[in-house]
């Protein structure tokens, strides 16, 4: 059954349960004939007038698994038109029995050539899928190229053919897919960053395997869903009031850079908080008040003022525009010489990487949302070096400073403890200024509401990518900006409750 996976697996966990569920007893053709039969039901429900198929198949269980759909779709009326790239006399094991079977139904094959046209129907890639080791040999290659150059539509089975399974990158060449299917462990490489591009929309199918299976499996990446996250919310009680609710305080927004803080601000209430303060230069008090009268607005011209309201907060965020001056290097250090929850983010992440023993004087819980530059600059690494192992480099962050930790970007990482979580919500339209300070305002006030600072951080990072896309169908992408997401913020909370 296709259903929304929980869990991503490298290539090798999810070879590993394929062979505990044929240990528990499931037979792998089995297995095979139900990826194929999932497979077509897609087809069918995705392109119901299609009525030719052209099935690419490998001489592996991935070309196996083409087999099984061209036995299938045969047998509901459809034309299955099989190419196999390859030796087929090297065809083994179950793909062997599905080959033979689609041979028994009067099924024929033929080689794929550079003169070999699909002009209606649709494509079924089923040449490589998650055991390829290297650069795509030549033949596949042009076969994938043949995929792309067509105009017709494109089904990958469980990976497209040339994408790794664990990075989301090209090995050489990678078919353009619309749908991607997976089966029995969904693949963390399909949900990196960037990979899209390649998967089109990702769908997945278990294949009905004991789910006592997937813990022998290793240490899974969690895939965040919003609808899961929310539950975690307070209730409200009927006789609450605004302190019932938590106090957010967010430090930033020094000359010139204002808007920053304001939009981490608009979007803590946004998300819930019953309170919300700003500490900022004076310059942005009226600003602050005409665009957001529900503000708390104070100058930030010394510390023990600010120490008075960090004594109020309930949770703080720190860094959206706050800048690397002497004023900025004040407010960090009071605000670290706390207690409190700390959400540190932007130029508070900067001045932090410059002197990381300032972290030496907080004593509570933190969360730090640096993007790929900003965690380069922690770990003292290039920003490439941090998104060729964005998981790893999560980790290592979170290990590092002690901190829940956003690596940001293109499917965005929460990483905490030996837990690490992916978001597959969001779209381009994001690559605009605020959009990182309206996440930290939405973290910091589900912590300020009563969460932990790790379900907060999922949460919060779920609800922003989740929101931005909200807005994208209601309005389309183009233009949208930081405060636009926030709006979207509140709908998606209220939505099915």
């Amino acid at each position: 059954m296709i259903c929304q996976p929980q869990q991503l697996f490298t290539s090798e966990q999810t070879r590993q349960l394929d062979r505990l569920a044929i240990a528990a007893g499931t037979a792998g053709y089995t297995l095979m004939k139900r990826a194929g039969q999932s497979a077509f039901d897609l087809l069918r429900h995705r392109w119901p007038d299609a009525t030719t198929l052209h099935i690419l198949c490998g001489c592996g269980n991935n070309g196996g698994d083409g087999f099984a759909i061209a036995s299938i779709a045969i047998q509901a009326g459809l034309t299955p038109v099989v190419y196999v790239v390859g030796d087929s006399a090297k065809i083994a094991n179950e793909a062997a029995l599905a080959f033979k079977a689609m041979q028994q139904q009067g099924i024929g094959y033929q080689p794929l050539t550079d003169d070999s046209r699909f002009d209606h129907g649709v494509i079924v890639d089923a040449l490589l899928g998650t055991g390829l080791s290297g650069t795509v040999r030549p033949a596949f290659a042009a076969a994938i190229a043949l995929i792309n150059r067509s105009e017709l539509p494109v089904l990958a089975i469980d990976v497209p053919s040339g994408l790794c399974g664990d990075s989301g990158q090209p090995l050489g060449a990678a078919v353009t897919a619309d749908v991607t299917l997976s089966f029995i462990g969904a693949k963390r490489g399909l949900y990196q960053a960037g990979s899209q591009q390649w998967t089109g929309q990702r769908l997945f199918d278990d294949l009905s395997i004991p789910t006592t299976l997937y813990p022998q499996a290793g240490e899974a990446i969690e895939l965040l869903d919003l609808e899961q996250l929310k539950k975690a919310l307070p209730k409200r009680a009927a006789d609450s009031n605004k302190g019932s609710h938590g106090h957010v305080l967010v430090v930033g927004g020094n000359h010139g850079y204002g808007g920053a803080a304001l939009m981490a601000a608009e979007a803590a209430l946004r998300a819930g908080a019953g309170l919300v303060s700003v500490a900022t230069q004076a310059e942005h008090i009226a600003p602050y008040i005409s665009r957001r009268p529900e503000l708390m607005v104070s100058a930030c011209d010394d510390t023990k003022k600010l120490s008075r309201l960090l004594a109020a907060a309930t949770a703080v965020a720190i860094g959206p525009g706050l800048g690397q001056d002497d004023w900025s290097k004040a407010c960090l250090r009071t605000v670290l010489a706390s207690d409190k929850t700390l959400l540190l983010d932007a130029d508070a992440l900067n001045i932090i990487a410059a002197d990381p023993r300032l972290l030496d004087h907080h004593t509570g819980q933190r969360i730090i949302t640096p993007h790929p530059g900003e965690a380069g600059r922690l770990l003292n690494l290039t920003t490439a070096e941090v998104q060729a192992d964005r998981d790893h480099r999560a980790r290592q962050l979170s290990r590092r400073y002690g901190a829940v930790t956003v690596l940001k970007g293109a499917s965005s990482l929460v990483a905490h403890d030996r837990q690490i979580s992916l978001c597959p919500d969001g779209n381009p339209y994001m690559a605009s200024g605020g959009m990182g300070d309206v996440l930290s305002g939405i973290i910091v006030s589900l912590v300020a509401q009563g969460l932990d600072s790790h379900q907060a951080t999922k949460l919060g990072v779920s609800l922003h990518a989740c929101a931005a896309d909200y807005y994208v169908q209601q309005q389309g992408g183009h233009g949208m900006v930081a405060t636009d997401v926030i709006t979207a913020v509140t709908a998606l909370l209220n939505r099915h409750k």
